[in-house]
């Protein structure tokens, strides 16, 4: 494939935000059964990182009516990389100005996804340095491992829905610079995307992009921390049964993106993966695009063969589309039967 101009002026995803009508429920969650320490509060936010995360926070939870997502963040490669993508997001009519920042982070560039999923560039960010206490005897670590809960290492990726995917897709590589890896086509019915797993550096995916088969706009499939360790999907699976965290699908691996997975339900509603590895690292500076069709995504969604719920899996979201409150939770009362 032909590189983006774009390519290499964004460096990463620093942070997401979660939207959550049930904030002691999410906060016991991230944090006593996760393992997430928090590192402030502000104005009905909780912020919170993992223990290996570089930065002050990477989630930040906001109590809110409904579930689902706030605000995204990618950090740049540069000051004047965050200057350029700023205006290249105001040329194509998705860019919302300039803001003050938040809580670890210094200004940013606000911005929307062509289906209304809101985002913002950063640069300035504060480095999170561990007090003495939680500093860790190996240096490439920013703090301890925690001895709470079965501890992530990371923030790893977000799945988006939208309305059109390739809509979305081609603004986030001709504009931002990501790199499609692997796609899914529905090649019966005039090769419609109906996914998309996108990369700015080798990571196999930090953005998927899934079609919203409800019609609705601007949703949350997924928000994903990394293990790093597929044992411990396994173990994560056993505290969600012993605590009560409704369990979705998995332990398995899905062929695109060969990422190991365990999804589940935060108290909020909000669907969480557990990535229990790396997937596929894509060096190859000239690689093309994977194209899946829909007739043989089976292997793509698991290659163990485990069940991913279509009554959930493939419609339900955060927000919930209409009806889609009482789906989850029929959902959840037959599979605790």
């Amino acid at each position: 494939m032909t590189p983006s101009p774009a390519r290499f002026e964004l460096a990463h995803m620093a942070h997401a935000e979660l939207f959550t009508p049930d904030l002691e429920g999410s906060l016991w969650f991230f944090t006593q059964l996760l393992g997430m320490r928090e590192t402030g509060r502000q104005q009905g936010s909780v912020y919170l990182r993992c223990y290996e995360d570089p930065y002050h926070h990477s989630l930040k939870l906001t109590e809110h009516d409904r579930p689902g997502l706030g605000v995204v963040g990618w950090r740049t490669t540069s000051s004047e990389s965050q200057e350029r993508r700023a205006a290249a997001l105001d040329k194509a009519g998705v860019g919302k100005g300039w803001t003050k920042g938040d809580l670890g982070v210094g200004r940013t560039f606000a911005f929307e996804s062509p289906d209304g999923h809101q985002m913002e560039l950063v640069w300035d960010v504060e480095k999170y340095t561990a007090p003495p206490e939680l500093r860790s005897r190996i240096l490439t670590r920013r703090s301890r491992r925690p001895l709470q809960g079965l501890p992530p290492r990371r923030l790893d990726h977000v799945n988006l829905m939208a309305s059109d995917v390739t809509t979305q897709k081609e603004l986030f590589e001709t504009v931002l610079g990501f790199g499609t890896r692997e796609r899914v086509i529905d090649a019966a019915h005039g090769g419609t995307e109906i996914g998309a797993w996108m990369s700015v550096n080798v990571l196999g995916h930090e953005m998927a992009i899934m079609l919203d088969q409800t019609g609705s706009r601007g949703r949350l499939h997924h928000l994903a921390f990394w293990y790093g360790v597929p044992q411990h999907n396994t173990d994560a699976a056993e505290l969600c049964r012993e605590y009560g965290i409704q369990i979705e699908a998995g332990p398995d691996v899905h062929g695109i993106t060969q990422g190991a997975f365990l999804y589940v339900f935060e108290p909020g509603g909000n669907r969480i993966e557990l990535f229990g590895n790396s997937g596929i690292l894509q060096f190859e500076p000239d690689y093309e695009t994977v194209t899946w069709d829909l007739a043989d995504f089976d292997t793509g969604l698991a290659i163990g063969g485990a069940t991913l719920p279509v009554e959930t899996y493939f419609v339900y979201g955060t927000p919930a589309a209409a009806g889609q409150d009482k789906l989850l939770a029929g959902w959840q009362d037959r599979a605790l039967v």
